[in-house]
């Protein structure tokens, strides 16, 4: 249904350097960058999020607003939590099942340096063998 968002934020140089550490581990990088905006999305491709500086006015959403973004595996939501606290984001709820949206769903949730809510989330069973196919 979407094809891309993004965020205002007050300080882009900040905001990108969280972006860069954090986006990396669920495998997506800078597509796009320009003096007041950086995009990001998969190799090759075009922006799904993007990043706009907006200066000192920027206020992130109320409660009940996030952005969730793909994991490929549990594995990298526990990177994307880990990268997250070290470069300046808040913890709101470390990597584990989430019984209450679904058996396999397993997801984090950290405040990013602006306020806004992000999630990392994977839906799928792990098998014995801890590959992770979908349902």
């Amino acid at each position: 249904m979407l094809h891309h968002i993004s965020f205002a934020v007050s300080d882009l140089e900040r905001s990108a350097a969280f972006y860069d550490v954090v986006l990396a581990t669920l495998g997506y990088q800078r597509v796009w960058t320009n003096a007041s905006a950086v995009g990001y999305g998969l190799a090759g491709g075009g922006d799904k999020f993007a990043i706009k500086q907006r200066g000192d006015t920027v206020r992130a959403p109320p409660a009940g607003f996030h952005l969730a973004f793909s994991a490929p595996a549990r594995s990298a939501v526990d990177q994307f939590h880990e990268a997250a606290l070290r470069v300046g984001g808040e913890n709101l709820g470390g990597p584990g099942l989430r019984a209450n949206y679904g058996a396999d769903y397993y997801a984090t949730f950290v405040r990013d340096p602006d306020g806004y809510v992000i999630e990392a989330v994977i839906n799928h069973a792990v098998g014995a063998d801890g590959s992770q196919g979908t349902r």
